[in-house]
């Protein structure tokens, strides 16, 4: 099973690629370790994707981001699943803040260590209207009409609490 997580900042894409990656017990890649080292340092692109090039090699996995320079493209036509976690602007604000507030002077599990959690204006700025540029949601277009035969589009946490059930019992009752 591969499975891709994509969608804006604060929907909750690596909460659904943890409980996934568990779920499955498979391995996964936060591409945001990718992308950051220690104190919020860029990694160079060439490193960035011969290390998402190495995890794509497995046999199964979860990866959760978007990051188009971090092989997009190949994830996309790797992935056996595809899930969309397309919220409204201000949820995606609302859990943002709310994950601030819980690992606020620390650093959570989908971040490299010493990516200490932050909120601030130019962040509430992005999660309103950096991520969702027209280009940005031309691309989710494109992404939903070239693989709709494998991507699942969730726009709440009832759809996505859906989907974990369903995930669970299908496996379960079978």
């Amino acid at each position: 099973m591969k499975i891709a997580i994509i969608g804006y900042t604060g929907s909750g894409k690596s909460t659904l690629a943890g409980i996934l990656a568990d779920f499955y017990k498979i391995p996964l890649l936060f591409l945001d370790t990718v992308h950051y080292m220690s104190g919020w340092a860029e990694r160079g692109t060439e490193e960035g994707r011969a290390i998402v090039e190495k995890f794509l090699e497995n046999e199964s996995w979860v990866i959760d981001g978007n990051y188009d320079m971090l092989l997009k493209e190949e994830r996309l036509k790797q992935a056996d699943v595809i899930i969309y976690l397309n919220f409204p602007r201000l949820v995606c604000l609302y859990r943002a803040y709310k994950r601030y507030l819980k690992y606020k002077n620390s650093t959570r599990e989908s971040l490299t260590k010493g990516c200490i959690e932050y909120f601030n204006l130019g962040f509430a700025w992005w999660i309103l209207h950096g991520c969702r540029t027209k280009e940005r949601q031309d691309d989710y277009k494109r992404i939903q009409s070239v693989y709709k035969d494998k991507i699942i589009v969730l726009k709440n946490k009832r759809q996505v609490d859906g989907f974990i059930n369903e995930t669970m019992k299908s496996v379960y009752c079978k």
